[in-house]
């Protein structure tokens, strides 16, 4: 279940977590990297890098320069450099280059070839997020170079006391079931053969009222006496089973004819979930299927198994009764309450899932955000299957990845307020 903070706590996280400069910082003053797109996660409060003539990031060594970029346009994010000595434009096989980039949870080298266009490339991608210490190895004619500095995005630092505090949990992401479940409509009914109506054997007038509607009964206590017409004499109206009074058709002095329903009773210690299927789930839905009942005025569940698909269509509605029972010996059910049904037909096997309450969108991505250590960042995901509480995850994060799965949106509104920017 889903935790929610008082305004008062949030209000609290919100201006700790603005007052602390728990962002990472790095070797260099920028916060960025330098790309075909002008640039990822960079914090803007530092001095943007100078760049070059291709829009990536200068990296400059007495007369010789190598310009870096992340090339986008008509392929995935790969490493693209240029080479120089005292501003002129080199070829490709003057020098090499070697990206070697740290990540949170691991490292990746990008071996830059030389390329017919004039400048060298890697073959292999940066995945996303762009978020990672950069070291760049580089040799031109002959001389060794090499740069550091940290290009972040999504990526924020939460003390581990201070997330606890705001309830922000994470558990491992692993295989788990997604559900092939049906949402239906139904009411609560009292069970038929459960409810008795109670009659007078003799017409006469009603001497004495011993019951209310709502009122609890046992089989064989007085309801009402009567007087009989025909021998002017009292007898008494019993309940003929243990329940509740639901009606109450009588009044002292009321002349009670003979077979008129004066009161009825119902044993509502179990009631019928009456759920109604329409189209298609008629064919899909089954007896012996697991169901989740919530009752639409207070959001109350409970569990049951639906018993039987009645067999008859209504005229009107075109609509096919399946039931379950419910038990309800506390009297916490009211027959006559409308409730919604999730019934799960089948379940499904996953790799990899994690709860919803994980998702969160950022840029034009879904997203997840792993923590390590007390660092969180951003996971963009591919998503497959998905049901009322989980989602399977097919590509974006491992097995084991520490996934937030309460409080996400605190992650987001923290790494948001750092203003990074991610330009194309």
């Amino acid at each position: 279940m889903k935790a929610f903070l008082p305004a008062g706590l949030l209000l609290a996280l919100i201006l700790a977590l603005s007052a602390c400069d728990g962002h990472p910082t790095g070797e260099s003053a920028p916060h960025e990297h330098a790309g075909a797109h002008g640039g990822h996660g960079e914090h803007e409060a530092h001095d943007e890098p100078r760049k070059g003539e291709h829009g990536g990031r200068l990296l400059e060594q007495d007369a010789l320069t190598v310009e870096l970029a992340i090339a986008e346009e008509g392929t995935p994010p790969k490493y693209q450099a240029w080479l120089y000595r005292d501003g002129q434009l080199l070829p490709p096989s003057a020098g090499s280059v070697e990206v070697r980039l740290k990540r949170l949870d691991r490292a990746e080298n990008h071996r830059l070839e030389a390329q017919a266009d004039g400048s060298l490339m890697a073959s292999s991608v940066v995945g996303e997020p762009h978020s990672f210490d950069v070291e760049v190895l580089a040799s031109i004619e002959g001389q060794a170079l090499r740069w550091s500095y940290p290009s972040y995005e999504g990526r924020t630092e939460i003390e581990r006391t201070i997330a606890e505090e705001a309830g922000i949990r994470v558990a491992p992401a692993g295989p788990g079931e997604i559900a092939d479940a049906h949402e239906v409509q139904g009411l609560l009914t009292p069970v038929d053969g459960k409810v008795a109506r109670v009659t007078a054997r003799f017409p006469g007038p009603i001497r004495r009222l011993a019951v209310d509607v709502g009122d609890p009964v046992r089989a064989g206590q007085t309801l009402a006496r009567v007087e009989s017409n025909l021998s002017l004499t009292e007898y008494a109206l019993t309940a003929p089973i243990s329940g509740v009074v639901l009606a109450r058709n009588a009044s002292l002095g009321m002349l009670a004819g003979e077979g008129a329903a004066l009161f009825e009773i119902a044993d509502l210690s179990t009631l019928w979930v009456d759920l109604h299927l329409f189209g298609a789930d008629a064919q899909h839905i089954r007896p012996g299927l697991p169901v989740e009942v919530t009752r639409l005025s207070d959001g109350a569940t409970a569990r049951s198994v639906l018993e039987r698909v009645l067999p008859g269509t209504a005229t009107v509605s075109q609509s096919t009764v399946a039931r379950a029972s419910l038990a309800n010996a506390d009297g916490f059910w009211r027959p006559g309450s409308a409730v919604k049904a999730r019934i799960v037909v089948a379940r499904q096997p996953a790799e990899l899932v994690v709860p919803l309450a994980a998702l969160q969108s950022f840029r034009d991505w879904e997203v997840v955000f792993v923590r390590v250590g007390d660092t969180y960042e951003v996971r963009p995901v591919e998503l497959g299957r998905r049901d009322a509480e989980r989602v399977e995850v097919l590509a974006g994060i491992e097995k084991g990845d520490q996934i937030v799965v309460e409080q996400s949106y605190l992650v987001k509104a923290d790494i948001e307020k750092s203003g990074a920017s991610h330009d194309h």
